[in-house]
């Protein structure tokens, strides 16, 4: 990992010297998304608008597919200066700041759009704030909406009960290794790009994973069901760092916040658009979709705000909610 760590740093390093007669300062976009995705296509067009609004003097690279390192290798990588932005989702950001934890946790709002009114919040500002004092990382945004998270396996799920012994693949933190467990599960935290070959060589079970996402590494080729838990609504933002990010012009720090912002929506919008498009492409392919009661998936979960030790952030975002 360290050695992973310092080829990465080597390269944004070359990165930014090979760009230095073109440009000021050089921005890297990292996503564990391939090129296909609504995210990445989203990225391309802040790249091109960010590039055109300030001159040239801010380059903006994007490196999709996690061609940087795991997102939580990349966080560290930040941490210590790294002129680097990572699109995560606030579960990896709980370590550093733990009530960032809650936006991703289990049925937190009964739909994505919940989302808005949350991250307008000053609750949810001063957590932000909180975390760049305290850690280096800034976050900039968290408006890029990846999709409802649902449960991939190898037969039909219905109930926790149905979880019982399958090892699931999920993100490598603790609120969603809480989540997954509950949900009756056994949690597999593991690397996005490892999650296809794990599957078809039977080292999991099943996957949980919003549909655009599994459509992009072909997941419907290694799984035979999808059962709609609607366990998270996946929110992700960009994490930079806080030192490089305040080190900018003032002008510069506006475009970055304004376009990024601007991205997020559109690959929000692009997302939503996509979802019964790639439902049906996997059902072509032989993958069968079931709904479930979620009550019971709702019941399982409760537990994991008080485990986390979410429930006073809970409280106070219960302004907010909707629910």
């Amino acid at each position: 990992m360290q050695l992973m760590s310092r080829i990465t740093l080597s390269a944004i390093a070359m990165l930014t010297a090979s760009t230095a007669f073109a440009a000021d300062y050089t921005l890297a976009l990292s996503t564990s998304q391939p090129l296909t995705d609504p995210l990445v296509i989203a990225m391309q067009g802040a790249k091109e608008k960010i590039e055109e609004r300030t001159d040239g003097r801010l380059e903006v690279v994007i490196y999709p597919s996690s061609q940087l390192g795991e997102d939580n290798d990349v966080l560290e990588q930040i941490r210590g200066g790294a002129p680097i932005a990572v699109l995560v989702d606030a579960g990896r950001l709980a370590p550093f700041q733990k009530e960032l934890g809650i936006l991703s946790a289990p049925y937190l709002v009964d739909d994505y759009t919940g989302y808005a009114e949350i991250t307008a919040s000053p609750v949810y500002d001063g957590w932000v704030d909180e975390l760049a004092e305290a850690s280096g990382l800034r976050l900039m945004n968290y408006n890029w909406f990846q999709g409802t998270r649902q449960m991939f396996t190898q037969k039909e799920i219905t109930s926790p009960a149905d979880l019982s012994g399958v090892r699931v693949r999920t993100i490598d933190a603790p609120g969603w290794i809480a989540t997954i467990n509950a949900m009756g599960a056994t949690a597999a935290p593991m690397a996005w790009s490892e999650v296809y070959s794990a599957m078809q060589l039977g080292a999991i079970d099943g996957a949980e994973a919003q549909l655009t996402g599994a459509y992009g590494i072909k997941l419907h080729e290694v799984s035979t069901n999808v059962a709609f838990t609607n366990h998270i609504q996946l929110f992700t933002g960009l994490v930079t760092s806080d030192s490089w990010f305040q080190s900018l012009p003032e002008d510069i720090r506006t475009v970055l916040d304004e376009e990024l912002a601007a991205a997020g929506d559109a690959a929000t919008e692009a997302t939503v658009a996509k979802l019964e498009e790639v439902q049906a492409e996997m059902e072509a392919a032989g993958v069968t979709f079931n709904e479930v009661d979620m009550a019971p998936f709702r019941e399982a979960t409760a537990g994991v705000y008080d485990e986390l030790g979410l429930a006073e952030a809970r409280a106070e975002l219960q302004p907010y909610l909707g629910n």
